[in-house]
This record gives C-alpha cells, sequence and structure tokens, in this order.
C-alpha cells in the first residue's frame, strides 16, 4: 500500500536523480578490461610496436561516453518512463553509434585473441557472414517494436536489459563486415554499399507505422505527464522520423564516403589540366613504358662521342 501511494507522486516528477548502479560497474569494467587487454596482455601478444593507436584509444572514449550517456539517468528514465522518441534515440545510439566505434577501437590482436580459433571463431565467422548478419539484425529490430514487447520491457527488469543486450549483439554482428577488426571479414566498398543501403529500408516499416499511426501504439507512453508537453501522437511521429530518417541519413553518409573514396579517390588527378613540372617517359624514350636506368646507359653508349674538329663555337 505504501509503495503505491507513493509511486504515482514519484513519477510526476521526470527529471527527478535515478541512480542505475549496474550502467556504472558495466561502464567500469569495460575500461578496466580495455586498460588491462592493452597495458598487461598487449605487449605479451601484440605484434612489437602495434598494441593500440592513438586513434583506437579516442575511438574508445568516444564508445564509453556514448554508452554511459545512452544508458544513465537521464536519457534511460526519459526513455523508458515518459517518451517513445527518447527511447528511440537511445536505441539509435546502441544500435548504429557504440556498436562500430567499439568495433574500430578493438585491435586485431586484442580480437583473435577473444575468439580463438576452435569453435568460438567458426561461430562468430558464420554470424558476422554478410547475409546472416543483416537478417539477424533486422528480425532483432521488428521484434523489439512489438507493442506488447515495448509495455512490458519498459517497465523494467531482465527482459528490459535482455532486449538491450539482443540488440547491441545483433548490432555488433551487422557492423563487423563493414569495420571488423578481422580484415579479412570485411566485405569489399562495392558490397559495403548495397548492404548498408538494404538495412536502412527495413526500419521505414515500423518508422511508417509509427508516424502515420491515429491512436496510441505503446500503452506505456500513454502517461499523463507529460515531457516538454509533448503529445502522445507528436512523441510517436518524432520517434518514427527518428527512426526513419535518422538512421538512413546516417547509413546514406556512410555510403557516400565508402563511394568517394573507393570510387572517386583518384578522379580529379586525372581530370585535372595543370601542368606538372615532372617530363613524362614519354616524352623520352617515345612510349609510356617508365624509363629503366639500363636503358638510358645504352643510349649513352650507341651515340659515338664527338670529336675536336667537330666542335664548334656555338655547340
Amino acid at each position: 500500500m505504501l509503495i503505491a501511494a507513493i509511486e504515482p507522486t514519484l513519477n510526476t516528477a521526470p527529471w527527478r536523480f535515478q541512480f542505475h548502479p549496474e550502467i556504472w560497474i558495466l561502464v567500469v569494467g569495460l575500461v578496466v578490461a580495455f586498460v588491462y587487454a592493452v597495458r598487461v596482455v598487449g605487449p605479451k601478444v601484440a605484434p612489437e610496436g602495434q598494441v593500440i593507436s592513438r586513434k583506437q584509444i579516442l575511438t574508445f572514449s568516444l564508445m564509453i561516453l556514448l554508452l554511459w550517456f545512452a544508458s544513465d539517468w537521464p536519457v534511460h528514465d526519459i526513455a523508458e518512463e515518459y517518451l517513445y522518441s527518447v527511447h528511440m534515440m537511445q536505441h539509435m545510439a546502441i544500435a548504429y553509434f557504440v556498436p562500430p566505434l567499439a568495433l574500430l577501437a578493438i585491435p586485431e590482436w586484442l580480437f583473435r585473441l577473444l575468439i580463438g580459433q576452435g569453435r568460438l571463431y567458426r561461430a562468430v565467422r558464420f554470424l558476422t557472414r554478410p547475409v546472416v548478419a543483416a537478417v539477424v539484425y533486422n528480425l532483432v529490430l521488428l521484434t523489439t517494436h512489438i507493442p506488447s514487447l515495448v509495455n512490458r520491457s519498459a517497465a523494467g527488469g531482465p527482459l528490459h536489459y535482455g532486449l538491450h543486450v539482443l540488440l547491441v549483439l545483433s548490432a555488433l554482428m551487422l557492423w563487423t563486415p563493414v569495420c571488423g577488426p578481422a580484415r579479412e571479414w570485411r566485405m569489399t566498398y562495392g558490397g559495403m554499399m548495397p548492404y548498408l543501403f538494404a538495412t536502412s529500408l527495413i526500419p521505414t516499416i515500423p518508422a511508417g507505422w509509427l508516424t502515420f499511426a491515429e491512436g496510441s501504439v505503446y500503452n506505456h507512453y500513454d502517461t499523463p505527464v507529460r515531457v516538454w508537453g509533448m503529445s502522445v501522437l507528436s512523441d510517436q511521429q518524432l520517434a518514427g522520423g527518428i527512426m526513419k530518417l535518422g538512421g538512413s541519413v546516417f547509413m546514406w553518409c556512410i555510403i557516400i564516403v565508402i563511394f568517394f573514396k573507393r570510387f572517386m579517390k583518384n578522379f580529379y588527378s586525372h581530370q585535372s589540366y595543370a601542368s606538372s613540372s615532372e617530363i613524362p617517359d614519354a616524352e623520352i624514350v617515345g612510349t609510356d613504358a617508365p624509363l629503366m636506368y639500363s636503358e638510358v646507359e645504352a643510349a649513352f653508349q650507341r651515340v659515338r662521342p664527338a670529336s675536336e674538329g667537330e666542335i664548334t663555337p656555338n655547340s
């Protein structure tokens, strides 16, 4: 009775501080494990001078900050109790930003040490194949938007954290063929673009459903306490827009970067009309083949030296 009487009062204060020790344990544990691996394990097993780069350290730091920001107060509490649009932003962070940053931050030697060469290696290799990874990720994405499942998980408990873990794991599978530590597992640039483009299309299904719904899709978020005065329908429409535009734009930006990096890398240098200070080999030897030192030496040997009588003052 006492808890039931207090609960409504507490729910009317959306910005009240709520401590989440499990999040701090997770973040601190990841940092300690990473530092131990780099400082203690790395010098013993990593190639000499290649334990970790400065760029990987910065990437890991950014990943930890995003993970902490998306999982702790106040984002976590607003997302789970009041606004589904904030919940969507939280999911985007742990599915689109945190996993690729984590993969880019892991040194290759550490990744290979963790998966080994046995059954775990074969299982991870199978799950991270592009077709398998894309299918699993999109199934998880669609499943986590089922109204009954969202209403139950938003109330907290093991189901809530289990779905977040499942989403992160499937996202790691999705991004491994694109930016995984094992370079031989990565797709070619020509394969990455349709892979990411196809992945960006599936979220439009639940996004369109949320955007054009006439009533409340998730009853859990139909609460009388409205953060920032946002109505239930406006919250759902914003969540749909974030899911559709936010995820698609992020994917398409990566596709554009890959396109220019792969197919337009030397375009401007090849199309330039600017004069070069270097003399083309064709001007010297009459061919586009590189001029070799042996060819120059043979040419000098074929030329007869001029005698003193043949030398003129104007020569």
